[in-house]
């Protein structure tokens, strides 16, 4: 699957290189193998933008997993890709209907920081979490519909 698709998806998502995993022993081809060959949950999309009389490609940034201790979250690890990435793309997994994306901003800025099952988790989530300005929205049958319509299921 092309970045162009899942750019217009919200699921958790696999990127691949297509190079075989290289074998434990070799600790620094794997390292490198694994920052190429992974997986992680969407939370941004940015469209194209300019910068002065240069043109941006849109992006969209994965969330790929948090480092720390003893449930203190030290390190997020995010990594971006723009739309001509040379990597392969497959959906891993699509939000449930009804569950809740909360975006702790409106916006095309907009980042996801939590996937509730239901709108009653959404807002039990938020009293506990800093996220004043935060959007809940909810998956639809119809959006899950125009997914399946466009050939944009999860594989």
């Amino acid at each position: 699957m092309s970045a162009s698709l899942i750019y217009d998806l919200a699921p958790i998502v696999a990127w691949s290189d297509g190079t075989p995993r290289p074998p434990e022993r070799f600790k620094k081809k794997l390292a490198a193998w694994k920052t190429r060959n992974s997986q992680g949950r969407l939370i941004r999309k940015e469209g194209e933008r300019s910068l002065g009389a240069n043109s941006l490609s849109p992006e969209f940034m994965l969330h790929e997993g948090d480092l720390g201790a003893n449930g203190v979250i030290a390190i997020r690890i995010h990594r971006t890709f723009s739309l001509d990435s040379t990597l392969t793309f497959k959906v891993i997994e699509r939000p449930a209907l009804g569950s809740v994306r909360v975006f702790d901003r409106a916006g095309s800025r907009a980042e996801l920081v939590h996937l509730a099952v239901d709108r009653r988790a959404a807002e039990e989530w938020l009293t506990g979490h800093g996220h004043p300005h935060a959007v809940l929205d909810e998956v639809t049958a119809d959006e899950i519909a125009a997914d399946h319509i466009e050939g944009r299921a999860a594989a």
